[in-house]
Formats: C-alpha cells, sequence, structure tokens
C-alpha cells in the first residue's frame, strides 16, 4: 500500500506544497504571526512561515527525525531554524498560536476526527486561524467538517508529484472556519 521507498518526512507532500505556495503568495498571512506547522514532516511549511516573516515558528511532528529534517532544510535554505517539537500536541491544551498549518493531515477519519476537535478548541481559545491543505483524499473530502472550510486556492501539481499520488492533479488551500454552537 506504502508507494514511497522513503520516509513520509523525505516527501514533500502535496497539501504542503499548496500551503508553502499559498504562504509565498500571500505573505501578509503569516508575517509578525506566531504560527504552528502540525505535522511537519520535511519543514517546508514552516520555513516558508519563516521566510516571510512569521515572528514565531514551531514545526510540530511526532516523529524526531523529521525535526532533524527541518532543520536541515532550514540551513539549505539559509534560515534559521523553527522549534521543533516531536510532542503530540493535538491531544494537549492548545497553545496561543495565531496561525496552524496542516498539510496533507486528513488521510484517516480516526485522525481526521481527533483533529477537528483539538482544532475547534485552538479556535474557541485563542481565535487561532487555521490553513489545511490537501490534495482531496476520501478521509478529507467527506470528513463532517468540510462545511465549515473556505476554499482559498487550488495549484497545479507537478507531473512527477502527480505520478506519486495516484494521478492526483491539483492541491488546494482551505480556511477552517467553524461555526460557533448555538450561531448561525
Amino acid at each position: 500500500m506504502w508507494p514511497f521507498n522513503d520516509p513520509f518526512w523525505a516527501i514533500y507532500w502535496p497539501g504542503g506544497q499548496a500551503i508553502s505556495r499559498y504562504l509565498m503568495d500571500n505573505p501578509d498571512v503569516c508575517r509578525g504571526r506566531s504560527v504552528l506547522d502540525l505535522g511537519s514532516g520535511c519543514g517546508a511549511s514552516a520555513i516558508m512561515a519563516k521566510r516571510c516573516g512569521a515572528e514565531h515558528v514551531t514545526a510540530n511532528d511526532i516523529d524526531t527525525v523529521a525535526g532533524v529534517v527541518t532543520i536541515m532544510n532550514s540551513e539549505l535554505n539559509k534560515l534559521e531554524p523553527p522549534v521543533c517539537s516531536a510532542d503530540n500536541m493535538i491531544s494537549s491544551e492548545p497553545k496561543p498560536f495565531d496561525l496552524i498549518l496542516l498539510g496533507d493531515m486528513f488521510y484517516d477519519e480516526t485522525l481526521a476526527t481527533t483533529l477537528h476537535g483539538w482544532l475547534d478548541r485552538c479556535i474557541q481559545t485563542h481565535n487561532t486561524t487555521v490553513l489545511i491543505g490537501d490534495p482531496g483524499r476520501a478521509a478529507f473530502e467527506g470528513h463532517n467538517f468540510h462545511r465549515d472550510l473556505h476554499h482559498l486556492a487550488q495549484y497545479e501539481l507537478p507531473q512527477s508529484v502527480r505520478e506519486e499520488n495516484y494521478g492526483l492533479v491539483h492541491s488546494s488551500v482551505w480556511s477552517y472556519r467553524p461555526r460557533l454552537q448555538g450561531k448561525q
């Protein structure tokens, strides 16, 4: 089932590519803000947030090797590395981030449901902005939180990425803004 020879953090996934491109096209989204790249993998979105002027960036991935890779990629890009954390933030109390970036995190129904609840708490507690990058995987498209997503951008994927991702041709960026309970 796993189509890659490399570990997951070695791949620049389509959702992460879309988020990075969106930040590059819209640097004011993260300029001067505190940013969390959740499930950061290779750290590309965290690196782009730093490049676009984020005041504080945390790259979070439960695989400690992803933090090492993020530091290496930051150095290759001649940037001070972000703070790297391997804590499972999804099961913790929300921290006061202005912006949370999630690329390719909604690949599984159970994880999508857990993320949904945690993101709601982040938004309710800290008024956090949430951006999600995804190429349209079934667990993402079919989840009930999809009604609270607002499409921001769509990007064509390079041919090599299409081949590595079962022929997916584009990836989108969405803003997640849930309706508050009791309000329409």
